[in-house]
C-alpha cells in the first residue's frame, strides 16, 4: 500500500529520508493512547453523523482488536509508515478495508499526537505522584524510629549543630512533599484535549470536542486551534518540575553514599541495593544512590533540549517537534525506576544510631550553647561568641571536647561558668532545647512527624 499521504507526490520518498524522519522507533509507546483517543474520535463521528452508525462501530471493532494484538506484542510496526498514528491507521484498512480510512475525518495528525501526549503523561504523572509518596513514607518511617537518635548537623560540610536524625530526614520529606504538589497542580495544565483543532485551523466537520473530551477524561478543551497543536508548556513543566525533583533525589543520594562511607559510618545500605569490585573483594559500593544522582544531568538535558527546541519555533506545528517525545519518555521512565529503587532502599536501610551518637560527642558542635548559655547570663551575644571561640581553641589544643574541660578551665575565660554548663552541653539537651517551631527539639520533631503523616495515604 502507498503512503497515506502520497497523492501529491510523483516519486517515492528516499529510504534515507524514511528512516531519518521516522518516529516510530519511539512514539509506539503512544500506541494504546494513540488508539484511546481514536476510539473517541470515531464515536464522536458516528453520534454527530459525520460517518454513519455502522462505519463508526466497524471502526471501534477494528480499532478493538488492533489493541488487543498490541496488547499482546503482536503488530510489526513499519518504518515505511512513519509513526505511531500512520502505522495504526494502516493496520485498520488492512483489518476492515477502505471504511477504515474514515477514521481520519475531521482530524489532522497535529491534533492527534497532541492529544496521545497529554493522555499518556496525565497516567504518568499521577503514577509518579504515587511513587514519589512511597518515598516520603519511607522517611517518614525510618524517621518515626529515630526522633531519639542524635546526629551532626552540617553546614559548609563541617560539623556545625547537633540535630535528631529524624528531622534530618524529615527535611528531605519536605522537599519530596512540594514536588508532589507540584505535579498535582501541574495536572491542571495537562487535563486539556487537542483533539478537534485538526492541523492548525479547526475542522469543518461539525465535531463535538467537549464530547471527545468527556469521553477521554480531560477537563477542559483548548479554545484556540493553533495553540492546541502547538502547545507542549506541559511537557516543558513537567520537565521542570522532574529536574527539581531529580536534584532533591540527588541531594539525597549523595548524603546516603557519605553516610555509607567508612570516614563516617552512620548507616549500612542494604545488600540488595549495592555491588562489589572484581577485583577488591572488601568492597560494598553504593551503586544505586550513585546511580541516582548520575542520572540528574540526563534530566536536566532533556528540560534544557525542549526548551532549545521550542524557542524559535513559529505557530503552529513544525517537523522539529517530533523532538518534543524521547526526553519525556526518558524522564518518566528514569524517574519511575529511581523512584520505586529509593523507597524499599530507604526503608531497609540500617542507621548506626551509635557511630552517630560518637560523632556528636568528638566534635564541638555544642559550642553555640556556651554562648546561649553565657547571653542567658547576661553577657551580650557577641562577646559570648568571642569567649566561645577562645574555650574552642583552647580544647582544641588540649587535645579536649567541651565536655571535658574541667569548670576552672571554663572560669579563666569567664566567671559565669558555673556548674550547670556540663548539663548545658549535653548532646541530648542541646538538641532538646532547640523547640522553637520547626526546630529540631524532639518534641518539636514528633509534632513535625504528626504533620507529616497527614501527607501521605
Amino acid at each position: 500500500m502507498s503512503k497515506l499521504w502520497g497523492g501529491r507526490f510523483t516519486k517515492p520518498t528516499d529510504k534515507l529520508v524514511e528512516e531519518y524522519t521516522s518516529s516510530i522507533g519511539f512514539d509506539v509507546k503512544l500506541a494504546l493512547q494513540d488508539i484511546q483517543g481514536s476510539k473517541a474520535h470515531v464515536e464522536m463521528l458516528g453520534k454527530c453523523s459525520i460517518i454513519s452508525e455502522d462505519e463508526a462501530a466497524q471502526i471501534k471493532e477494528g480499532l478493538q482488536t488492533i489493541e488487543k494484538k498490541i496488547e499482546n506484542d503482536d503488530v510489526e510496526f513499519s518504518v515505511e509508515d512513519e509513526d505511531i498514528h500512520m502505522n495504526i491507521e494502516k493496520l485498520l484498512i488492512e483489518e476492515i478495508g477502505p471504511v477504515g480510512g474514515k477514521l481520519h475525518t475531521g482530524r489532522s495528525r497535529n491534533d492527534q499526537v497532541a492529544t496521545d501526549m497529554h493522555l499518556y503523561l496525565k497516567e504518568k504523572t499521577k503514577q509518579l505522584i504515587g511513587l514519589v509518596e512511597a518515598v516520603q513514607k519511607s522517611l517518614a518511617d525510618q524517621a518515626e524510629q529515630h526522633v531519639d537518635t542524635i546526629i551532626p548537623g552540617y553546614t559548609h560540610l563541617q560539623r556545625a549543630q547537633p540535630v535528631s536524625f529524624a528531622h534530618h530526614l524529615l527535611a528531605y520529606f519536605w522537599m519530596f512533599e512540594r514536588d508532589k504538589e507540584r505535579l498535582q497542580d501541574s495536572m491542571k495544565r495537562i487535563d486539556w484535549s487537542p483533539l478537534g483543532a485538526a492541523a492548525l485551523a479547526g475542522t469543518p466537520y461539525p465535531v463535538d470536542r467537549k464530547m471527545t473530551a468527556e469521553a477521554l477524561g480531560f477537563e477542559n478543551v483548548y479554545p484556540n486551534s493553533l495553540d492546541a497543536v502547538s502547545d507542549r508548556d506541559f511537557i516543558l513543566e513537567f520537565l521542570s518540575i522532574s529536574s527539581i525533583l531529580i536534584t532533591h533525589i540527588s541531594r539525597l543520594s549523595e548524603e546516603l553514599i557519605l553516610w555509607s562511607s567508612q570516614e563516617f559510618n552512620f548507616v549500612e545500605l542494604d545488600d540488595a541495593f549495592c555491588t562489589g569490585s572484581s577485583i577488591m573483594p572488601q568492597k560494598k559500593n553504593p551503586d544505586v544512590p550513585e546511580l541516582l544522582r548520575g542520572k540528574t544531568g540526563r534530566i536536566y538535558g532533556n528540560l534544557m533540549g525542549l526548551l532549545t527546541l521550542l524557542k524559535g519555533l513559529p505557530l503552529a506545528y513544525n517537523k522539529d517537534m517530533q523532538e518534543d517525545k524521547e526526553g519525556m519518555f526518558d524522564t518518566v521512565e528514569t524517574l519511575d525506576g529511581a523512584l520505586s529503587l529509593l523507597a524499599p532502599m530507604l526503608a531497609s536501610m540500617e542507621v548506626k544510631g551509635a557511630n552517630m551518637r560518637q560523632a556528636v560527642n568528638e566534635d564541638y558542635s555544642n559550642a553555640t550553647d556556651i554562648a546561649d548559655y553565657l547571653a542567658v547570663k547576661g553577657l551580650p551575644f557577641r562577646e559570648a561568641h568571642s569567649v566561645i571561640g577562645q574555650v574552642v581553641l583552647y580544647a582544641i589544643e588540649q587535645g579536649k571536647y567541651l565536655l571535658d574541660l574541667k569548670l576552672e578551665e571554663y572560669q579563666q575565660f569567664s566567671e559565669l561558668f558555673e556548674k550547670d554548663i556540663y548539663e548545658k552541653l549535653a548532646p541530648d539537651h542541646v538538641v532538646a532545647a532547640r523547640a522553637s517551631e520547626g526546630g529540631t527539639g524532639f518534641e518539636q520533631v514528633k509534632e513535625q512527624l504528626a504533620l507529616a503523616k497527614k501527607h501521605i495515604n
